[in-house]
């Protein structure tokens, strides 16, 4: 008896997930993805000049020199690959982000 009272509440759960989707899925607008937005460009133009202009510069080469100083207090090379690698990211970070999000399939 205890077998088929879990078994209907295990049944009963799923129905309400199923309803619960079903619901959701009816009061969800038309998707609309990558239009629209044009409020935020200028501030994604301003990141963009602060990470790749001379802000970005100044952080990347410090970001190598902690790196570097690590690396030489450490006496391993991987605290300059970690150095190398953040300055890299923040450098060509915006322009891998927007290849990948505006690609066209």
């Amino acid at each position: 008896m205890g077998a088929i009272k879990k078994l209907s509440s295990v049944k009963m759960s799923r129905v309400a997930f199923v309803a619960t989707l079903m619901l959701l899925a009816a009061m969800i607008p038309e998707a609309m993805a990558g239009t629209g937005g044009t409020e935020f460009d200028a501030i994604y133009t301003l990141l963009v000049g602060w990470t790749q202009g001379t802000l970005g510069k100044i952080i990347a080469l410090t970001m190598f020199l902690v790196g570097l100083s690590g690396g030489i207090i450490r006496q391993s090379i991987a605290a300059v690959v970690v150095g190398v690698g953040g300055a890299l990211a923040l450098f060509y970070g915006p322009t891998v982000i927007g290849g990948v999000v505006s690609a066209v399939i």
